[in-house]
């Protein structure tokens, strides 16, 4: 059910929010998805009636029945985006409207309600404005964490008649706790994150859920992350469990895999690719395997590797692991292109460069 009338949002200050030195002992060093601010916006849905009862109000527990739809059917989705501290004091999200509509992809192949777009925004400005002071300063971000999922309470397998969409926040810095310039990621050639005609494409718990397997294999490996290659063949790379991925070769050309359904639609990836094409670095979207890049990594052909999404922003791939051995990729650090279009990208987002594309939305 779509809706094109207004939300009304009702707002209800926290009585008791987290002292200023609490915060600031926070804010020093908040990791990343550890802490949270003290509101939160909430937003119900129910057929018939639509989207109503909107509100911002105290970061609380959810109460929920224990025959809540989503605990055993699991129709769940969510979306993640930052709001930055700008030099003037002010904070600025980087492409919402496009997290907006991803979320209505989402719960278009969840059988689930479509949000209005305008909605959406709203609620991630509402949150950012009155939880300002959790924003860290410096290279640190508010990362936003817009969710919905199905609360009718009922056994049966069909799409939920009520639901309630949820907006936190979460003071971050580097999503990535080593040091090192570039990650090393562990190749998954059994199990696989997602198939054609699954939901690879939509932001919904389950493809994380069933990522975990491969990433607790990566840990045991010495890797940071996982890499997925494609349900038929198992030779062709896709993503990684949580992050698209791109590849540089010894002509500045780069690589990266298509979308086609089984591949999330990154927001960082799309920018990339629009970057990189401003840059006239030639860019192709096609499908490369798991062979090829051994084998370009070790003739040199192949300079550098890079994950990309909202939490990690750009991060080098320096090393690949797999049960048919190690490869090193380039000096195993990060490398030029990859710096320039990270380094790029992030004074964009920070409102340190001329934001030629529209891609940066003030919240104030």
């Amino acid at each position: 059910m779509s809706q094109t009338l207004p939300i009304e949002f009702a707002h209800h200050p926290h009585p008791a929010p987290t002292s200023p030195e609490k915060r600031a002992a926070i804010l020093r060093d908040p990791g990343f998805g550890r802490a949270f601010t003290d509101h939160m916006v909430t937003i119900r849905y129910s057929e018939g009636k639509g989207w109503h009862d909107a509100k911002v109000g105290p970061r609380e527990p959810i109460a929920m029945d224990p025959a809540s739809a989503v605990l055993h059917y699991s129709q769940e989705i969510f979306e993640g985006l930052k709001a930055y501290r700008i030099a003037n004091g002010g904070a600025v999200m980087f492409r919402p409207e496009e997290n907006a509509r991803r979320f209505n992809r989402s719960a278009e192949r969840l059988a689930m309600p479509s949000l209005p777009e305008a909605a959406f925004v709203e609620a991630v400005d509402r949150l950012v404005a009155i939880d300002r002071d959790w924003i860290p300063e410096g290279e640190g971000s508010l990362y936003l964490r817009p969710f919905m999922f199905a609360n009718e309470v009922f056994l049966g397998v069909k799409p939920s008649s009520e639901y309630l969409f949820i907006v936190i926040a979460s003071p971050v810095g580097s999503y990535f706790k080593s040091k090192d310039s570039a990650v090393s990621v562990w190749v998954e050639q059994e199990l696989t994150r997602a198939a054609p005609g699954g939901t690879g494409a939509a932001k919904c718990g389950g493809n994380y859920a069933a990522s975990l397997m491969a990433q607790m294999d990566a840990y045991k490996h010495g890797c940071e992350q996982v890499v997925f290659l494609d349900a038929v063949e198992r030779r062709w790379i896709e993503e990684l469990g949580g992050m698209n991925i791109f590849f540089v070769f010894d002509d500045s050309s780069m690589v990266t895999p298509p979308l086609g359904g089984t591949i999330l639609p990154g927001i960082t990836r799309a920018s990339i690719l629009t970057l990189a094409r401003d840059m006239k670095i030639p860019v192709r979207e096609e499908p490369y395997a798991l062979d090829q890049w051994r084998a370009d990594a070790a003739s040199g052909r192949l300079r550098e590797t890079f994950a990309c999404g909202t939490a990690a922003v750009l991060t080098p791939i320096g090393t690949v692991k797999s049960r048919d051995g190690d490869f090193v990729i380039g000096n195993g650090g990060s490398g030029a292109q990859t710096e320039k279009l990270k380094a790029t990208l992030i004074d964009i987002q920070r409102c340190r460069a001329k934001d030629t594309h529209g891609w940066v939305h003030m919240v104030f």
